[in-house]
């Protein structure tokens, strides 16, 4: 199993870097500000989220010195998205992966993010966290326990050995019974396909496989999984973990993912409220985690932060 490495904790009063390395976004920067010191910490706002290239938050150069800028400073101790959108694909061949190894730090979004969640872990080796965008999840106040789930895990509350918890009021849906360990991988299932072929290309070898979606029509998730499949993505798989696909309801999916995966004879959970919804829980990415589909449990393996 490929050891991928915790990041240091966010500290009290840490300063977090806002960057935009896809889609372009408009943000009150006075409000921003405001959020994140009512919660203690501080806040830089890196150039390209003010800019703008077309749907895209600034040129391809822009967007990738605020990331490799993000990582190289030492007074910034967390890197969230402002949003995803598209844009971070067009970045992928140009990281300086051996800056980002030098400089682990919490690393948080989700969606386009995913292509970015992939590449570190492959090419930094480091911990990274499918969570809430900033304009987008946090600065809308997403249900509970949205945020405090993200604070949990990059302050170090969540250690090895921890469940990760899943509010009650979401029903979760065994499709495979059993229990599998591995590192969770995975992210927006469209990009993730994308990336295939690319410095990005997931590595499912003893993983557990989360998957989320939005938008995506029922015959186009069909098409992108069996992609997986033809493509061997499914070989090596210990687990899968369904998170939301927003805009099919748990019901219509059910058929497809027993189509897909029963025949694996892994463990595979749906309905865990990670993705395009709300609320939108933190995973911990290329973290060594235990799957258990009967008691309905998700349990870190390695601490995430230190």
């Amino acid at each position: 199993m490929t050891l991928v490495r915790p990041v240091p904790r966010l500290p009290d009063g840490g300063r977090l870097g806002l960057i935009a390395p896809a889609g372009a976004v408009q943000l009150d920067a006075q409000n921003a500000h405001r959020w994140v010191e009512a919660r203690g910490y501080e806040l830089r706002i890196f150039p390209g989220v003010a800019a703008s290239c077309g749907y895209l938050a600034g040129s391809d150069a822009t967007r990738l010195q605020d990331l490799h800028d993000a990582f190289a400073d030492p007074q910034i101790d967390a890197v969230i998205c402002v949003r995803g959108g598209y844009g971070t694909p067009r970045l992928l061949d140009k990281i300086d992966f051996a800056l980002l190894r030098g400089n682990p730090k919490p690393f948080i979004g989700y969606s386009d993010i995913t292509a970015l969640h992939l590449a570190i872990e492959r090419h930094a080796g480091f911990v990274t966290f499918h969570g809430p965008l900033f304009k987008a999840d946090l600065l809308t106040e997403k249900r509970a326990p949205t945020e405090s789930a993200l604070w949990q895990q990059l302050s170090g509350t969540v250690t090895a050995g921890s469940v990760i918890e899943h509010p009650e009021a979401y029903a979760l849906a065994t499709l495979v019974d059993g229990v599998a360990e591995g590192r969770l991988t995975g992210g927006n299932l469209s990009m993730i396909c994308a990336t295939l072929g690319t410095p990005a290309q997931i590595d499912t070898q003893g993983a557990i496989l989360f998957l989320e979606d939005v938008n995506e029509p029922l015959y186009r998730v069909d098409r992108l999984l069996t992609q997986l499949r033809l493509v061997g993505k499914f070989n090596g798989l210990r687990g899968v973990l369904v998170g939301d696909f927003a805009g099919i309801e748990l019901a219509q999916l059910r058929p497809l993912l027993s189509d897909m995966f029963e025949p694996l004879g892994i463990p595979v959970m749906a309905g865990w409220r990670s993705g395009h919804c709300d609320p939108n829980l933190t995973l911990p990415m290329g973290a060594r985690v235990r799957l258990d589909t009967v008691a309905q449990r998700l349990e870190l393996q390695q601490d995430i932060v230190f």
